[in-house]
């Protein structure tokens, strides 16, 4: 007899969002549950038949391939086992998901917990100076974490022995106990779900297998990085129970602040304070980028506040792919104390100024040209 479209079973579209596939699969399981139809035969098939419909179209790989080829596609996954957690949410129909394998052996699967696991991925956050993040710099950082016991390799056992299966489980990890329709599974409590049990363990790591340790590691900082960015170290995070692979190290990096750039995505910003003749008159200062001083032509009549882009002086971007921009504004600065001659020059020049007055009317280029004239005969 051949299955029923999955979307038929369901009664939704081949469109029907992940809401919709859950709100019509919980409305099947809630009208053919065998609690709700005790001895119903007819009742249990459609409930098993919903469940494989949802267990397919509420996974996301399983239902493009469905989509795709039909049940030739799926290949016997939907009836050769499922990922149970894709019913986390039905708790209250179908009890705790989580320890529940009753599909597993009503569709001919079951999942043992006692192999070897990954180890946990670590984080570390590093601060760094604004000028490592700029040049780039290798740091060492120490960390604490989870590694295999060298004394048994991680088995757990004592040199010369090894473990043996749980007497009580029998090497699953699970005990299994029928309730109903269901079949529910415990963690066996012997074996604490590992499906072996340690008669001698190992002394150095009490048999768990892994220890803990103090490890020295060298990180890479590239160029460009900025704050909030993370380095991942593969394989640098912790080992992984009964011999799993190691997880990975996360490196959050923050940046120190500078104290005279701002960085904006890969452009710096600085500012410049200047006497008011270099901003009238223009001329050549020395201005400071991550290379070093650099000389800058300062236009004649400049005025306070105006800002100039000097090109590929900014942040390298981190991917080593060109680099931002400088920008500078200056700043008219205004000395606080001055010599005679000083003041005396400033009094010649504040003769010569029109005196400061609100004037909507905009000025004539060669009036402008007559002020800069008056500004070059007096500081010459």
């Amino acid at each position: 007899m051949s299955k029923r479209d999955y979307y038929e079973v369901l009664g939704v579209q081949r469109t029907a969002t992940e809401q919709e596939i859950k709100s019509a699969y919980r409305k099947l399981a809630l009208k053919f549950h065998p609690d709700r139809n005790p001895g119903d035969k007819q009742a249990e098939d459609k409930f098993k038949e919903a469940a494989e419909a949802y267990a397919v179209l509420a996974d996301t790989d399983k239902r493009h391939m469905y989509d795709r080829f039909g049940h030739a596609g799926l290949g016997g996954a939907a009836t050769g086992g499922f990922d149970p957690t894709v019913f986390t949410g039905f708790e209250d129909i179908l009890g705790g998901l989580g320890d529940i394998f009753g599909f597993g052996d009503v569709f001919g699967s079951g999942r043992r917990r006692s192999g070897p696991q990954r180890g946990a991925d670590l984080r570390y956050d590093l601060e760094i100076p604004f000028e490592e993040s700029a040049k780039g710099a290798e740091t060492s950082i120490q960390i604490p974490r989870q590694e295999t016991c060298e004394s048994c390799n991680g088995s757990g056992a004592a040199p010369g022995s090894k473990a043996t299966t749980c007497p009580q489980c029998h090497g699953r990890g699970q005990l299994r106990y029928q309730q109903g329709f269901f079949t529910v599974a415990r963690t066996c409590g012997q074996c604490r779900g590992t499906g072996q049990v340690i008669a001698k363990p190992c002394q150095t790591c009490h048999g768990a297998g892994r220890v803990q340790k103090q490890r020295k590691i060298t990180v890479r900082i590239p160029a460009g990085i900025a704050t909030g960015q993370r380095l991942r170290l593969s394989g640098e995070g912790e080992a992984g129970p009964n011999g799993g692979s190691a997880g990975d190290l996360y490196v959050v990096v923050h940046v120190q602040e500078h104290p005279f750039f701002q960085r904006e995505g890969n452009d710096l910003y600085c500012e410049i304070p200047l006497n008011f003749p270099t901003l009238a008159l223009g001329g050549e200062i020395m201005i400071p980028t991550l290379d070093g001083e650099e000389a800058f032509a300062v236009p004649e009549g400049t005025q306070s506040g105006q800002t100039f882009r000097v090109r590929g002086k900014g942040m390298p971007d981190v991917t080593g792919r060109g680099r931002g921009d400088l920008l500078v504004t200056v700043k008219v600065v205004t000395p606080k104390k001055l010599t005679k001659e000083q003041r005396k020059l400033l009094e010649q020049l504040s003769s010569a100024l029109p005196k400061e007055q609100f004037d909507p009317t905009p000025r004539d280029d060669h009036e402008d040209k007559g002020l800069f004239d008056r500004v070059k005969d007096i500081f010459g």
